[in-house]
């Protein structure tokens, strides 16, 4: 192992050292503390602290690095205090995540370092984002990613290439080839001779290097860092090394040939540097046992106070608050507009439709926030797929407007980078289905960070939805309860125009991941008194449209619309109708109130009957409102088939088609 110090002191080189030792010391602690029941996981770097070690170094402190299982070395090198990682592993309330998340799934925005998930992939994303920042910034900064060279056989890998390659993003990305993705090794998992080939269909530069040498990883990356800076172009490194241990303790090694062992030992990164810090007399045996010995008292030290951590008391209240960063108040007009008589607003106001106010909303709060950044397929200067858009890229310009690649997975991910430096970001799925493909960053990277770590995801995802177009299977899906079962997330459904603004705008202001349902049928086929300013509605209340003593009509989105028009063309029956808005969290106070006026619900919507947020509704007030009811509550729902195209098999298929059989059917009780 050839070791180059460049320009080096030699007082940089002892502190290398050190840094490097220190991971392998704790990690040594905590196999004898596995062993003794103490902790109960464990996903080992031993031999592959050169590479995290190496690039925290060659950072500033304020560059945000994403790393994944075996990266010890980035913590530590970040001057994370031992006490308190030792009882995040322990699960302790005082560790990062409060119990909640496990070994090195955490992170620490004091410290810049975004926490992962299982699924690897998507912190590739989040480092574009974090890029991105810089770059809109006109910061010399960077951001790091890691991934495995299992990793890179995901989608989410390709896709994060590419979005920085693209849009020209200063983002060093870093392939630990361990040799073994958990027991699938390398060969089963490319084709290509070296993973940095890969940069290359990226156009991007790529360098593979010996990920067990310390200094060459520190140099490496110093330059790469320049490189990235001062090209405003990403990087794609290979750090050649292998994992010593099991992919976790409990999976064991007995699948990797003995003789890899044996030549990977004689490349062991802190004895060979070790070594050549010896050989070239710029530390001592003497200077080496001092340090073992001073980290070995600290490692001591640390642990007795991670051991007298507190131990958790379950808080329901302390669980449940914690799911949502707190929202800022702000000096602008909340208009409420929740009960059936409209309230009186003191500025102008125009007849807009649908789609204007949506794209008035976007245009003001483009305004109102400088940090806010649209993204989305085809949204500069084509305005959209259905111009929401249209003329914003001539006003706030191709930085804040931004057209993506076709990578739903990524632009979530960035959206989420994003929110980490303090910007907000709208992403418009082109279409309601397709979020399928950024389902996972959705889930369980925007949903769950805030209650993972305290880090809040500021994103807006619009979301065209609906059938009712003749558009078929996968342009037509109300696809909204897949998102109402997800903790973290908030679910708006505007039916009316003035509703569209108002909660589009609190959308944007909320600091935390707001799916939006727009209804593609609504756009231009209905219009209204809006507010002309920027004004809110508060999300999370619902609105009672029409008063009525026989049967409360409890629905939201279109279902607004095809309740009206029924109540309208049957004024010989006495409607109630409650318009949700919010889907996540519900106004169960209003659900109560409509249930209480007249004993009679039904729940309208859209979607398909099995598992629609009609099951779920008619369940609590099942549980909390049985007293009230004169008749079971019903459901009146699409079918449980994928949207036909055909017209009159659509039509047959939405939950309009049964309205007057169901509402029958309740009056008869």
């Amino acid at each position: 192992m050839n070791f180059s110090k460049k320009k080096l002191s030699n007082e940089k080189l002892i502190e290398l050292y050190k840094a490097i030792v220190f991971p392998r010391m704790i990690e040594e602690k905590m196999l004898v503390l596995l062993r003794q029941g103490k902790i109960s996981k464990w996903f080992s770097g031993i031999g592959q602290e050169a590479i995290a070690v190496g690039v925290t170094a060659a950072l500033d402190s304020d560059e945000w690095i994403m790393p994944l299982h075996r990266n010890l070395g980035v913590f530590t090198s970040r001057n994370m205090p031992l006490n308190k990682l030792f009882k995040q592993w322990q699960g302790n309330k005082d560790g990062y995540s409060k119990g909640r998340e496990r070994s090195f799934h955490f992170g620490s925005s004091e410290h810049h370092i975004c926490g992962m998930i299982s699924h690897l992939g998507p912190q590739l994303a989040i480092a574009d984002g974090v890029a991105l920042a810089h770059k809109l910034k006109k910061e010399k900064k960077v951001s790091v990613a890691f991934t495995g060279d299992g990793g890179t056989s995901e989608g989410d890998f390709h896709e994060a290439l590419n979005t920085a390659a693209v849009w020209d993003l200063p983002v060093i990305f870093i392939i630990e080839n361990n040799g073994y993705g958990l027991s699938t090794p390398t060969n089963e998992q490319y084709r290509c001779n070296s993973l940095v080939d890969k940069a290359i269909g990226y156009g991007m530069k790529g360098i593979q290097i010996d990920g067990n040498n310390i200094l060459e990883v520190h140099q490496t990356i110093i330059e790469s860092r320049e490189y990235c800076i001062n090209n405003q172009k990403p990087i794609l490194i290979e750090c050649m090394t292998f994992r010593m241990r099991g992919h976790e303790e409990a999976s064991g090694v007995k699948y990797v040939p003995k003789n890899l062992f044996d030549e990977w030992e004689k490349k062991d990164p802190i004895k060979n540097y070790e070594d050549w810090l010896k050989k070239e007399k710029i530390i001592t045996d003497g200077a080496i046992a001092e340090i073992k010995l001073t980290l070995k008292n600290h490692i001591e030290e640390e642990l007795k106070i991670g051991f007298e951590g507190e131990t958790i008391i379950p808080n329901v209240k302390e669980e449940t608050k914690d799911l949502f960063a707190p929202k800022k108040t702000h000096s602008f007009v909340i208009l409420d507009n929740s009960s059936a008589i409209e309230p009186v607003f003191n500025g102008s106001v125009s007849e807009k439709k649908f789609i204007t106010a949506i794209s008035e909303a976007l245009e003001q709060s483009l305004q109102k926030h400088e940090e806010l950044v649209l993204m989305g397929q085809d949204i500069a200067e084509y305005g959209g797929a259905f111009k929401v858009t249209e003329g914003f890229v001539e006003k706030f310009g191709k930085e804040r407007i931004r057209n993506t690649p076709l990578c739903e997975s990524a632009i979530v991910g960035t959206s989420l980078g994003l929110s980490l430096m303090g910007y907000k970001s709208m992403m418009e799925m082109q279409f309601a289905d397709f979020a399928t493909v950024g389902f996972n960053q959705i889930i369980n990277n925007l949903a769950k960070i805030h209650y993972r770590w305290g880090q809040n995801a500021d994103v807006v995802i619009r979301m065209p939805t609906g059938g009712g177009v003749g558009a078929g299977p996968f342009h037509s899906q109300s696809n909204e309860a897949w998102f109402i079962h997800t903790p973290g997330l908030k679910v708006v459904y505007p039916s009316s125009p003035i509703d569209a603004k108002g909660l589009l705008i609190a959308a944007i202001n909320d600091p935390n991941p707001v799916i939006f349902f727009e209804h593609k049928a609504l756009y231009r086929s209905i219009a209204s008194n809006v507010p002309d300013e920027y004004f809110e509605i508060e999300i999370g209340k619902a609105k009672h449209i029409r008063e009525g003593n026989e049967v409360s009509i409890i629905t939201y989105g279109m279902g607004v619309i095809w309740a009206e028009d029924y109540a309208n063309n049957h004024p010989e029956i006495n409607i109630d109708i409650l318009d949700l808005r919010t889907l996540l969290p519900l106004d169960y106070n209003a659900i109560k109130s409509a249930v209480v006026r007249t004993g009679r619900v039904l729940l309208l919507h859209e979607d398909t009957l099995i598992g629609g947020v009609g099951g779920e509704i008619a369940a609590w007030i099942a549980e909390n409102c049985f007293q009230y009811l004169d008749a079971p509550v019903m459901r009146c729902a699409s079918l449980d088939t994928p949207v036909p195209f055909n017209i009159e098999l659509e039509k047959a298929f939405m939950a309009k088609a049964r309205l007057h059989e169901k509402i029958q059917e309740l009056l008869s009780f």
